[in-house]
């Protein structure tokens, strides 16, 4: 070592063995080991990323994925999460789980220390086991202590590596990466079975908890989609109809400086047992990076009707096709208001912008409501409102008198609701409109269409509804057919200027249905 150039060399090879061995961070990886014949305990690497272990509260399922018993099953699931697979700079999607779910399943991300991944996020307790036995003592884990034992034999190989220069060029070699999150939907073991229908894919998801595909499965999706044609554009996106495995799919595209707006309503969607016929279905949320700029996406089924709006401005409707178009609307809206307790239960919601545009035709007629962004929940054990941290303001035109006048309670949840059924009374007006009865009918128009201008002001909405306290005309000739009646008369009572004496969702829904009975109808 008396040579001043050996001496030179093995210090840069120290340098260059410390810095390769801490460019990366090691993970536990044990995709799926806690499934019969899963694979063992392996390490893998990610440089700017995360260590990520998954917990999820499952039912016991057969080697297909065919759930065999009511018997609760915890999965864990351990891996490293690779800054590619990033939702945007420094904000991975997959390490952030809604806290209305975080009874069924929780994610952890660190990157702190080398195997940090070797701690498992708490799940909730259920509601059924709440007040129920905690769990007990304080042992450290075989892994904890495997950990606690290998970091400082670490630690030394590092500080001794000075004189192995042949380990550090088996340090060059390639390393066991995980396999990539976007593999085929197929062999996805999160899958089971292999869905080849949109309806297979929502049969799975409802064996669980119910609160939509797993985020892995959804990314999987998202990846096999082709956009074949844009269907719609508004202040926040564009809408296009898409292709998967021969399933048209709507695709909602929200520009990266949305990312708050696509993330609520993709948090929304997931809610535990949200999904219900006259809810859109949702299907996947993803991210798109082309090098240039990032897009959000939105992934629902597709009804090539589109919008009510869109449907009422291109026909006229019978009174049957009126009575079913409004009574699974305001089935759709009840759901939303709802709140189902239990363990699979799901909290009430209120939608904040109800419109024509953001309820769509499906092919057998009826509808569904669409476009969760702005919507709030309610924890019914709190009572606190979930107001999303948002810039975004309903349809001015929509609004109800409360909340063009600012005097609407923000802090008590059924003040949404019932600014809900004010928007659900509008959206009947232009339902009844187009309702042909002997050849009458009136054209499509939007509600105060004949006092405001297109775009209209909160200034302007504010004078018409609460200073002259003015609604939408009711025509004469629906005085005189039965099913228009009721429809006037439920419009009515959904405009009062005192909101609480507006109708509820579900009063609305069952007097509808009423209305249905009368005239035959099958909904």
């Amino acid at each position: 070592m008396d040579n001043p150039m050996l001496r030179l060399f093995f210090f840069c090879m120290l340098i260059l063995c410390i810095w390769q061995c801490a460019e990366g961070l090691q993970c536990i990886e044990c995709q799926y080991c806690n499934r019969p014949g899963g694979a063992p305990n392996t390490t893998c690497y990610t440089a700017k990323g995360y260590c990520m272990s998954i917990i999820v509260r499952d039912k016991e399922k057969d080697k297909n994925g065919l759930r065999i018993s009511n018997k609760e099953v915890i999965r864990i699931n351990r891996q490293c999460l690779h800054k590619k697979e990033f939702i945007l700079e420094g904000r991975a999607l997959m390490c952030h789980v809604s806290e209305l779910m975080k009874d069924q399943q929780n994610v952890r991300c660190c990157k702190d220390q080398d195997f940090c991944n070797s701690v498992v996020p708490e799940l909730r307790p259920l509601k059924s086991e709440e007040g129920g036995k905690q769990s007990s003592g304080s042992d450290i884990s075989p892994m904890e202590m495997v950990v606690v034992i290998a970091l400082p034999i670490m630690a030394l190989v590092v500080i001794t590596i000075v004189a192995v220069y042949a380990y550090c060029y088996c340090r060059r070699r390639p390393r066991p990466y995980a396999p990539p999150p976007d593999q085929n939907v197929d062999t996805n073991p999160l899958m089971g079975s292999q869905p080849s229908s949109l309806k297979e894919l929502y049969d799975w998801s409802q064996s669980g908890s119910g609160s939509g595909l797993p985020l892995l499965v959804q990314r999987t999706i998202a990846r096999q989609i082709r956009l074949c044609e844009i269907i719609g554009k508004g202040r926040y996106g564009e809408v296009w109809r898409g292709n998967w495995r021969g399933e048209n799919v709507a695709v909602k595209i929200f520009p990266s400086r949305e990312e708050r707006s696509w993330y609520r309503e993709a948090e929304i969607y997931q809610t535990v047992m949200l999904r219900h016929e006259n809810i859109l279905g949702f299907i996947a949320a993803d991210n798109k990076d082309n090098g240039t700029w990032t897009q959000l996406w939105l992934i629902t089924d597709y009804y090539e009707n589109g919008s009510l709006f869109d449907y009422l401005n291109r026909q006229t409707i019978s009174p049957t096709s009126m009575i079913r178009l409004a009574h699974t609307a305001a089935g759709g809206m009840a759901h939303l208001h709802m709140e189902i307790l239990g363990a699979q239960g799901k909290p009430a919601i209120a939608h904040r912008d109800l419109k024509s545009k953001n309820i769509l035709v499906k092919n057998n007629g009826t509808c569904c409501i669409a476009d969760l962004g702005l919507a709030v929940g309610h924890n019914s054990k709190t009572d606190k409102v979930d107001i999303a941290n948002s810039n975004r303001v309903g349809t001015k035109r929509y609004m109800a008198p409360e909340c063009l006048d600012g005097s609407i309670n923000m802090e008590h949840f059924e003040s949404f609701k019932r600014a809900d059924v004010y928007s659900f009374g509008l959206v009947l007006w232009e339902i009844a409109r187009r309702c042909s009865v002997g050849g009458i009918f009136e054209e499509f128009q939007l509600p105060y269409y004949d006092v405001v201008p297109s775009d209209p002001s909160l200034e302007d909405m504010r004078k018409i509804v609460c200073g002259d306290k003015q609604r939408p005309a009711i025509p004469n000739r629906w005085q005189n057919i039965e099913s228009l009646r009721v429809m006037a008369r439920l419009m009515k009572e959904c405009w009062y200027s005192n909101s609480a004496a507006r109708l509820t969702a579900l009063r609305i829904r069952k007097t509808l249905a009423g209305l249905a009975d009368q005239e035959d109808l099958k909904i």
